[in-house]
């Protein structure tokens, strides 16, 4: 907040003394482009294989961490993804967005496999921090790649419509881990996760070949 408050300062605009349009028109999200939506559908992908850490707490507790250590599972994932993301956007605009996005998927399969196969609690904190590591590589960089392929004038249009696919693949993701824990046990939502994880960097893959 003190950043927002003293370090951000609003670049000028010229008044060219006409209104500004409705806050949103189907036009203008058509407008959008092909770009775009490829970005919005791999973020929902992505967005489906982070499903809620509720789920990762849970498995914490499945593996015998104790209810007053509970916090511990959110510092570590959060140092690390607090680490994680000034180096990614750095890496992200000298060297590309590609290669954070591969890394960021191939780290989370990894660490969905060690939450699903932990027999212990470090694996579990391993898994966690992995899960962090996932986050810092990611989440900046498809912010990054969502004001790269909106036109300038629809960028808070392009923001809001891939916050709002997000939000409702994450709603699909928790209740699907939450199904499967119940149906077939704690290893369950993690293996679906890889499996996600998996398609979106498949398509991630494709969409790169695709555009050169």
């Amino acid at each position: 907040m003190l950043i927002v408050v003293f370090g951000v300062r609003e670049p000028a605009h010229a008044d060219d003394g006409k209104e500004l349009a409705a806050p949103l028109h189907i036009r203008e999200v058509r407008m959008l482009g092909s770009a775009y939506w490829s970005i919005v559908a791999i973020g929902a992908v992505v967005t489906l294989a982070g499903f809620s850490t509720a789920f990762i707490v849970l498995r914490a507790q499945d593996v015998g961490l104790a209810l007053a250590l509970i916090p511990l599972v959110f510092i570590v994932m959060n140092v690390i993804f607090a680490i994680a993301a000034y180096p990614a956007g750095v890496l992200s605009d000298r060297y590309g967005r590609s290669g954070l996005i591969v890394a960021g998927l191939v780290v989370i399969i990894v660490a969905d496999v060690m939450l699903a196969l932990a027999s212990g609690i470090w694996v579990v904190m391993c898994g966690v921090a992995l899960w962090g590591l996932y986050m810092g590589l990611t989440q900046g960089v498809l912010m990054a790649l969502v004001a790269d392929t909106a036109p300038e004038r629809l960028r808070g249009t392009a923001f809001g419509m891939f916050n709002l696919v997000s939000g409702i693949a994450m709603l699909f993701a928790s209740v699907i881990a939450g199904w499967l824990w119940d149906q077939f046990g704690a290893p369950a939502p993690f293996i679906a996760s890889a499996i996600f994880a998996t398609i979106a960097l498949a398509g991630w893959t494709l969409q790169r070949l695709r555009s050169g």
